[in-house]
């Protein structure tokens, strides 16, 4: 699911899922190796034309694993301290490599990557945001499909509360 029907489907969430990528410019990002193994690398990505951009240097391992394999997790870089004042936030999905020259020659005039380089389009599988609420970790996750799922757990043996 590309990101603009995300928002479509769960405005709000969707927004403090953006706006906590957008805190920081660096993020992580996890790809599969040739033998399986995850690959951990920083990167930087935009939402721009309703979708979730990967941009990456030309033949670096991550644009290899993800034409490869398509499958990807992302997570927010969390920023300094241990607070988790905004949310700890990832997202899952597929990522597609853009060859339009079109495409690629819009996105580079707006966001003046260096070039050569690797654009990968986002299709989205999951979202997950967990937060504090004390007394409770709150655990947001949202799949194409279904509604935002939210959980609150006490930090104790109490179950959780399911809404």
């Amino acid at each position: 699911m590309c990101w603009s029907a995300v928002e479509a489907a769960v405005p709000e969430f969707a927004g403090r899922v953006r706006e906590r990528f957008g805190a920081y410019q660096h993020h992580v990002l996890a790809t599969l190796r040739k033998d399986g193994a995850p690959r951990l690398s920083g990167l930087e990505a935009d939402f721009r034309y309703g979708e979730l951009w990967l941009g990456m240097m030309p033949g670096s391992y991550k644009a290899l694993d993800l034409r490869r394999d398509p499958r990807f997790a992302l997570h927010a870089n969390p920023g300094p301290g241990a607070d988790m004042a905004d949310g700890d936030v990832r997202v899952s999905g597929l990522a597609f490599e853009v060859t339009d020259p079109e495409v690629v020659a819009r996105y580079a005039a707006e966001v003046k990557p260096p070039e050569p380089f690797h654009l990968f389009r986002t299709e989205l599988t999951e979202l997950v945001r967990t937060s504090l609420e004390d007394p409770y970790i709150v655990l947001e996750s949202w799949r194409p499909g279904r509604p935002l799922r939210t959980v609150r757990r006490k930090g104790d043996d109490s179950p959780p509360e399911v809404g």
